[in-house]
């Protein structure tokens, strides 16, 4: 029972980091207009930042990071029916970038509960975005699961 807690943490802790990465990429993506290639071979990182990190962190990572970019528009128009009164262009690009990838989980990833992608994004936001952040994502995000969770998708 101890061994399997201890191997579910190593599993949730590769996956928040291939979240983070991910989210990350998707932000660089977003500023700098990056191939996708570019942001799966993680060159961008400093040093040998990705060296470090799990095979699983880097696939998840990879998977997100790709998903995201490959479906890009429909993402878009999930968020965007989700702003009321805000303009998409006046969107936070870290918070953009944290939707973009939590969105293509809850089109995309019918294995991960949708709570627990919202809850992850929030707490990534906490981190890395601003200090209201973690509001407008929950609500986005919790939003675009509602839509899906009445449409049956």
């Amino acid at each position: 029972m101890i061994r399997e807690a201890v191997a579910h943490r190593g599993v949730m802790g590769a996956r928040r980091k291939g979240r983070i990465i991910a989210f990350q990429s998707l932000y660089r993506y977003d500023l700098s207009g990056a191939s996708l290639q570019e942001l799966l071979d993680f060159s961008w990182m400093d040093g040998d930042r990705a060296e470090k990190l799990s095979a699983d962190t880097l696939m998840f990572a990879r998977l997100l990071i790709t998903g995201a970019v490959e479906n890009l528009s429909r993402i878009d128009e999930v968020i965007k029916g989700q702003l009321e009164n805000w303009d998409f262009s006046r969107l936070n690009r870290v918070d953009l970038a944290l939707l973009r990838m939590s969105v293509y989980c809850l089109l995309h990833q019918n294995d991960i509960p949708p709570t627990v992608t919202i809850d992850e994004a929030v707490d990534i936001s906490k981190t890395y975005g601003t200090a209201d952040s973690y509001r407008f994502i929950n609500g986005v995000l919790d939003g675009v699961r509602k839509k899906l969770a009445s449409s049956g998708a």
